[in-house]
């Protein structure tokens, strides 16, 4: 992307993207980079693997199959790993 995006974010939006902006450029943050747009990509499609009756992906993370189950454990332990004293 190039070139100035003009768009309306929340306060949470902004707090978001001027935190990202204020990582300094490392091989750190291109791995924060990364994951947060693999996560944000899962959270809008999750393309789950395991299959419904009907042969479908299932498409809703409100589930209790075990893909998503361990998406939300992974966010869940980096959460308190990262919140831990």
């Amino acid at each position: 992307m190039s070139g100035p995006v003009q768009v309306t974010l929340s306060q949470k939006e902004w707090e978001l993207v001027s935190s990202l902006r204020d990582i300094p450029a490392s091989p750190l943050k291109e791995r924060i980079d990364a994951l947060l747009g693999d996560l944000v990509k899962f959270a809008a499609d999750p393309k789950c693997f395991e299959f419904q009756a009907d042969g479908v992906p299932c498409t809703n993370t409100n589930g209790d199959c075990e893909s998503c189950r361990k998406v939300t454990d992974v966010i869940d332990l980096l959460r308190r790993r990262i919140t831990a004293p």
